[in-house]
C-alpha cells in the first residue's frame, strides 16, 4: 500500500488523532474516578442524593 508523497502527513495525522483520543480516555476516567470519591465523601459525611430518596421522605 503506497500513500504516495503525503504519507507523512497523513501518519503524522492518525497518529496525533489517535493520542488525543487516548488522551480523552484517560482524562474521563480519572474524572469518573475522582466524582466517585467526592460523592462517597459527601455520603459518608451525612449528605444524600436527592434521587436516593423515596417518594414518602419528601
Amino acid at each position: 500500500m503506497s500513500l504516495g508523497p503525503y504519507a507523512s502527513f497523513i501518519v503524522t495525522s492518525y497518529a496525533l488523532v489517535a493520542a488525543i483520543v487516548l488522551l480523552l480516555i484517560v482524562w474521563i476516567s480519572v474524572d469518573y474516578r475522582n466524582q466517585k470519591q467526592r460523592l462517597r465523601d459527601l455520603e459518608s459525611s451525612g449528605i444524600v442524593r436527592r434521587s436516593g430518596r423515596q417518594a414518602t421522605e419528601i
